[in-house]
């Protein structure tokens, strides 16, 4: 998942659990995790530099070369400010993505420049931004989990391996004392840690 802030969070993740639902999945199996960045230091001033610095050093061509990944199409292929036409749009391969991008900019036939702005790839604006002490890191994703924004998160590095030590350090004890992070595993196996049930052989054909 994908959400440029809670609000859309929030309705993706609602609108995603009532299709669950009418698909007559159980609501528990199926969990939703947008990803996101964590800046966080002993102080907010500390951790504001570090987000500044990391979002220093992006470029729009990292955009533009991440877009055309993620969306195959050669976004260098057009100048910066030409619209997509209806056909170019129609062979994006992520139509949620590009469907994002239509809603932000407010327009039906964005420009390459758009793209690079509203889905701030190749930046750490593209997914929310966790930034601050350990409180008011836990503060933000409390405010999401609770908020039924997401069931949890996937935890993207803009410092590699900092941004990991210092969540582990700083934030992983803080969200433990409000009892929202595990003290122990509970199995062996990714599936088991994320309570996720091993279907058995076949079953994708009897749902179907």
């Amino acid at each position: 998942m994908v959400y440029p802030n809670l609000a859309a969070g929030q309705k993706q993740y609602a609108d995603l659990k009532a299709a669950v639902a009418a698909a007559g999945r159980d609501l528990d199996s199926v969990a939703v995790a947008p990803a996101c960045y964590v800046n966080v230091a002993e102080t907010a001033g500390q951790a504001e530099e570090k987000r500044a610095f990391t979002e220093s050093l992006a470029k729009p061509v990292d955009a533009v070369v991440l877009l055309s990944e993620a969306l195959n199409f050669d976004f260098a292929s057009k100048d910066m400010d030409s619209e997509f036409t209806d056909a170019e749009l129609a062979r994006l391969s992520w139509t949620g993505f590009k469907d994002r991008i239509v809603q932000l900019s407010g327009k039906p036939n964005p420009t390459i420049r758009d793209f690079v702005q509203f889905s701030g790839r190749g930046t750490t604006r593209e997914f929310p931004n966790f930034t601050g002490t350990p409180k008011q890191v836990a503060d933000q994703m409390e405010e999401w989990f609770e908020g039924r924004g997401c069931d949890g998160f996937v935890l993207v590095a803009s410092q590699y391996p900092a941004s990991f030590e210092d969540f582990t350090r700083l934030v992983v004890p803080e969200l433990q004392r409000r009892g929202l992070y595990h003290r122990d595993y509970a199995g062996a196996t990714l599936r088991e840690n994320l309570g996720l049930a091993r279907p058995g052989i076949g079953t994708w054909k009897e749902a179907r």
